[in-house]
C-alpha cells in the first residue's frame, strides 16, 4: 500500500523517492478512505495567525512548485508581520501582501511555478476588491503564475477544499482560507487592531485549524490536485521531480512523526467524474466506533447522515460523551437560513436518543462576551483519532460539494504512538476555548472528568468561555424552509429540481427527522 521507504536526509527526514510514490487507481481503497499514506511529519496549526507565517515561510523554500486549491483567495491579505527592515534593499525583502509576494517569489525562484486553483463562483468579488485586479493581472502575465477558475461542478454545488502542495514534499490539508477575514491569534482578543479586511474593516474574532504535512502523503494530495487542475481545463501536470528536501516551516517541531495518515474526500458527479462520498461514510464509521468520547469543533451541525449516526450511538447503554464547539450563529443570512434551523431541528431529534444525557453543543466566547465563529473542521475520537479537513457536518459536504479530509488513527499499525499528542491537541483546544491552562484541563478531564462539566464551569472564570447551546421554537415558516432542504440538499439532483422547478425537495428533512422520531419512539416501546 505504501512505497517501501529508504534512506533519510537527517536534515529534513524526506526520502528522496517519497515524492515518487506510487498511488494506485483512482477509486478509494476502503470505504471511506481513498488513501492512506505515510507522513514523516505531521502537526496541527490551529488559527490563521500562525498559519499564515508558516505558509510564508514555506513557500520560500519552495523549489519546483506551489499548487494552492481554495474556496476563496484574496490577493491583498498579508501572510507576514508587515514590517519592513529599511537598512536592506528593498528588492532582498520578500512583500507581506500575498499577491506581490507570490509575484516577487515567482521572479526570483527561476524554476518554480506557481498554480492556484479557486472555485469559479464568486469570481466578480475580485472586481470589487481594489488592487486584486492588479495582482491578478500581473499573475496572467507570468510565464510561471497559473491562476484558473474551477467550474467542473453541478449546478449549485462548490469546491470547498483548502489544499496547499509545495514541491510534492510538503501539503496542507485542512479548513483555512487565504482570505481576508480568517486571520486572528489563538487569544482571540476582543477588538484586535489587527483584525481587519484588507479594505480596513473590522472582524469578529475567528477560528480554524488545518494540518501540515510531509513525506508520501504530500505526494498523495500533490496527486490530487494535479488531477483536480487537469479537470479544471488546466493542462496535464507532471508530478515534482524527486528531492531531499521539503517546505517544513523552520522552527515547527512536529507534533507526529512517522505516521500513517488516512485520506478521504466528496465530490458529486459531474461529466464522466464519478460521485464520491468517503467523507459521509468515514464520519459514520468514526463516530459508531467511539468507546468513550467524541470531541468535534465545526462551522455547522446540518446532515442527517451525521445525526443518525450519533442517534444511534448515544442510544446505546455504554454511550459516549459528545461535544461540539460551534459558532452562535453561521455568517449570513443565507447560511444562517439554511444551516442554523436544521441544527435546531437536528439537535432536538438527536437528544431524542440522547436518554444518559451525554450530548452538547457549545458556543465559544472572548473574555468581553464577544461571539468567537468556529470555522474549523476537526474531530478527535477517544484521542485515538485525529481529523481535520474542510468538510463541514451538512448535506453539502456529504454529497455535493468537494471535500477533502485528513485523519490520522493511532489503532492503525504503527500508528500507536500518536494517541499522546493527540490528546495534548484536544486539552489544547480546550484550554484556549475555556481560558485555561492546558495543565488544568488535563487534571479536569483525568479519571473520565467530563468535557461538559469543564465547559459550564468556564462560564463562571471571566475569562474566554463556552455557553452551551439553547434551542429556540421554530416558527411555521422557518420550520418549512428547514424541512425543505431547499439550501442544504443532500444530492445535486435536489439542487438541481429546486433550481429547474422553483420547488422544494419532496423528501426533505422534516421527514427523514421523523423516520428518525419514530425509531426512537418504537425502540422505547420494545
Amino acid at each position: 500500500m505504501n512505497a517501501p521507504e529508504g534512506p533519510r536526509d537527517p536534515a529534513s527526514g524526506v526520502a528522496p523517492s517519497d515524492s515518487a510514490v506510487h498511488l494506485g487507481s483512482e477509486e478509494g481503497i476502503e470505504e471511506g478512505v481513498w488513501r492512506y499514506a505515510r507522513a514523516t511529519r505531521a502537526h496541527a496549526v490551529v488559527d490563521a495567525a500562525d498559519y499564515f507565517a508558516l505558509m510564508r515561510d514555506a513557500m520560500l523554500a519552495a523549489r519546483q512548485r506551489i499548487h494552492l486549491i481554495g474556496w476563496d483567495f484574496d490577493t491583498r491579505i498579508l501572510i507576514g508581520d508587515g514590517r519592513r527592515w529599511w537598512n536592506l534593499p528593498r528588492k532582498r525583502v520578500a512583500p507581506a501582501r500575498l499577491g506581490a509576494f507570490v509575484v516577487w517569489l515567482a521572479n526570483r525562484r527561476r524554476g518554480l511555478e506557481v498554480l492556484v486553483l479557486k472555485w469559479n463562483f464568486g469570481a466578480l468579488k475580485a472586481l470589487m476588491r481594489g488592487s486584486m485586479v492588479v495582482d491578478l493581472f500581473r499573475w496572467w502575465r507570468h510565464p510561471r503564475i497559473g491562476y484558473k477558475l474551477d467550474a467542473a461542478h453541478p449546478i449549485g454545488c462548490s469546491h470547498h477544499q483548502k489544499i496547499a502542495v509545495i514541491d510534492d514534499c510538503f501539503a496542507v490539508c485542512g479548513g483555512i482560507d487565504m482570505a481576508g477575514d480568517r486571520w486572528d491569534t489563538r487569544d482571540h482578543i476582543d477588538e484586535d487592531p489587527r483584525r481587519r479586511r484588507p479594505g480596513g474593516q473590522p472582524y469578529g474574532p475567528w477560528h480554524d485549524c488545518t494540518m501540515l504535512l510531509e513525506g508520501p502523503v504530500a505526494a498523495a494530495l500533490g496527486e490530487f490536485g494535479r488531477t483536480r487542475w487537469h479537470q479544471a481545463g488546466g493542462r496535464h501536470l507532471e508530478p515534482c521531480r524527486p528531492q531531499v528536501e521539503s517546505a517544513w516551516p523552520n522552527g515547527i517541531v512536529a507534533q507526529f512523526t512517522d505516521v500513517e495518515v488516512g485520506i478521504a474526500r466528496t465530490r458529486s458527479p459531474y461529466a464522466n467524474i464519478a460521485e464520491v462520498r468517503e467523507i459521509e461514510a468515514l464520519f459514520c464509521r468514526q463516530i459508531a466506533a467511539a468507546k468513550h468520547f467524541i470531541y468535534a469543533e465545526n462551522q455547522y451541525f446540518a446532515s442527517r447522515r451525521v445525526a443518525e449516526a450519533l442517534a444511534a450511538r448515544l442510544d446505546a447503554p455504554d454511550a459516549p460523551e459528545v461535544v461540539l464547539v460551534m459558532p452562535q450563529e453561521s455568517d449570513g443570512w443565507l447560511e444562517q437560513a439554511a444551516m442554523d434551523l436544521a441544527r435546531i431541528q437536528l439537535f432536538e431529534a438527536v437528544k431524542c436518543h440522547d436518554p444518559h444525557g451525554r450530548f452538547s453543543i457549545w458556543h465559544p466566547f472572548t473574555k468581553g462576551g464577544t461571539p468567537i465563529y468556529v470555522h474549523a473542521k476537526l474531530m478527535i475520537v477517544d484521542d485515538q483519532v485525529l481529523r481535520i479537513g474542510s468538510a463541514n457536518m451538512n448535506n453539502r459536504s456529504m454529497g455535493l460539494d468537494s471535500e477533502c479530509d485528513v485523519f490520522i488513527d493511532a489503532g492503525r499499525p504503527g500508528n500507536d504512538h500518536a494517541m499522546p499528542a493527540i490528546r495534548a491537541l484536544r486539552h489544547s483546544l480546550l484550554a484556549e476555548h475555556c481560558g485555561l491552562a492546558e495543565e488544568q484541563v488535563a487534571a479536569a478531564l483525568a479519571d473520565g472528568g467530563s468535557m461538559a462539566a469543564l465547559a459550564a464551569e468556564s462560564a463562571k472564570a471571566g475569562g474566554r468561555h463556552l455557553r452551551p447551546f439553547v434551542p429556540r421554537p421554530l416558527t411555521e415558516a422557518e420550520q418549512a424552509l428547514a424541512d425543505s432542504e431547499a439550501l442544504d440538499p443532500e444530492r445535486p439532483e435536489e439542487m438541481l429540481a429546486f433550481y429547474q422547478r422553483g420547488r422544494l425537495w419532496r423528501g426533505g428533512l422534516g421527514r427523514k427527522l421523523a423516520k428518525l422520531r419514530r425509531r426512537r419512539g418504537n425502540a422505547t416501546q420494545d
